[in-house]
């Protein structure tokens, strides 16, 4: 029987970095992550298909429990089917707004000032959503089991949010409650379950975004290290 190429053990080295470049990488690095901002007035300006191939590619770098992968991605582009995605996320939105969000939830998104309208989902060149797939199937149509599916998947969604960034473009992680209707406009299996809907593209000329402060470094963090615990 032929080994299972997915178990072999290669051999595997990262580019040789010195610690003085590592730092000056880490440093460029931080600098553009800090702008990372989400957004909520998309241009229709286009974004090459390639360029979302290639994110999703790198989104499923991501590692995954007993690398099983448990992720899909729908890119969609066409406006018939984005126009549907809104008009069903709207429906949603609204029934949240009005009907089920509690009011401390109300007052906290209310800096923001976000309501049940989303016309970026037709606006924005992409819309991309993320499937959580809760078990997988074998060749003999047994259920398998997915490990850490949740954790993985959020991982990958991570990825994909900062390759995205790093090639210049906006995004807005979207999550209307219920999401069924995604599995069901764009054909997703049962064992799937909607986890994200990433919108994707340019920000709009006149787009703006609130005055966000983020947590510093030591209130997010703490370091145990040599002699000095807690610090």
């Amino acid at each position: 029987m032929a080994a299972d190429p997915t178990s072999a053990q290669v051999s595997h080295h990262l580019p040789l970095m010195d610690e003085d470049e590592r730092l000056q990488v880490a440093r460029r690095l931080l600098e553009r992550m800090g702008a990372r901002r989400s957004v909520r007035d998309f241009s229709p300006r286009p974004v090459a298909r390639e360029v979302i191939e290639l994110a999703i590619r790198a989104a499923g770098s991501a590692p995954s429990g007993a690398h099983q992968q448990p992720w899909h991605f729908s890119a969609v582009s066409d406006p018939g089917l984005k126009r549907r995605i809104r008009e069903a996320a709207e429906e949603e939105e609204r029934r949240f707004y009005q009907e089920r969000a509690p009011e401390e939830w109300l007052e906290a998104l209310a800096p923001l000032g976000t309501d049940w309208r989303k016309p970026f989902l037709e606006t924005a060149p992409w819309l991309v959503a993320v499937f959580e797939q809760r078990w997988g199937v074998d060749a003999q149509g047994r259920r398998i089991k997915h490990y850490y599916s949740g954790e993985s998947v959020g991982i990958a969604a991570g990825l994909l949010i900062t390759f995205l960034h790093q090639c210049g473009l906006a995004t807005l992680t979207h999550t209307p409650s219920p999401m069924g209707f995604l599995r069901e406009l764009l054909g997703r299996p049962a064992n799937e379950r909607p986890f994200l809907l990433l919108v994707v593209g340019h920000p709009a000329p006149e787009a703006t975004v609130p005055r966000l402060v983020r947590k510093p470094l030591e209130e997010m963090s703490t370091f145990h290290t040599d002699g000095e615990a807690g610090s």
